[in-house]
């Protein structure tokens, strides 16, 4: 997928006019790219349009028209956009109340480098964690992590052949899997790949 640049990006007035419908169509379209791993943790597969959609809240939120600033947040998001290799997902854990969340994110320290996604007979492959920002320390996790998952030939080849698309996280307090993925995730993930 290509980079997005200032030329797709609605200006302030126009995303302001926009926002609820363009926001209603973006909920929709990410519902067919989130997949559920047991209680706690979610996965969002992200694309060119999960990602516009952040970055045009986020220069909404903060007022920001100078270009310059513009072109950092995009230097920012653009690497969160699959490149047609690979898959990039946000990995959310979450918990009810906030004295279980505090001890659950302590818990599950490390968290982000225990996900996993599978095809058919080729070994797991692990997601890269956090590239670009550090969210975690020795004691805890972070709610939100940004994942990569790079693809070999023969682990595209596989899912584009039919085979089911495994995902999960095995991680010592928490080891949960979704075997097969959803039609409708499988369709939508597909789409990033080249």
């Amino acid at each position: 997928m290509k980079p997005l640049t200032r030329g797709d990006l609605m200006s302030l007035e126009d995303y302001s006019e926009q926002r609820r419908s363009f926001r209603s169509s973006v909920l929709e379209h990410e519902r067919n790219r989130r997949v559920q791993v047991g209680p706690n943790a979610t996965l969002v597969f992200q694309d060119r349009l999960t990602i516009r959609y952040q970055i045009q809240e986020v220069l909404n939120t903060k007022n920001i028209y100078d270009t310059s600033e513009i072109e950092q947040i995009l230097d920012t998001y653009n690497p969160l956009i699959p490149d047609g290799r690979n898959w990039k997902a946000s990995l959310m854990v979450d918990f009810p109340d906030v004295e279980e969340r505090q001890i659950g994110l302590i818990r599950l320290s490390g968290i982000e480098d225990r996900v996993w996604i599978g095809a058919g007979d080729n070994d797991r492959t692990w997601a890269i964690a956090d590239e670009y920002l550090g969210r975690s320390n020795e004691e805890s996790t972070s709610a939100v992590h940004n994942l990569r998952f790079e693809l070999d030939e023969s682990f595209v080849d596989a899912i584009k052949s039919g085979s089911d698309i495994s995902v999960g996280i095995r991680h010592d307090f928490y080891n949960y899997s979704i075997t097969p993925i959803s039609d409708n995730l499988r369709c939508s993930i597909l789409e990033d790949l080249d």
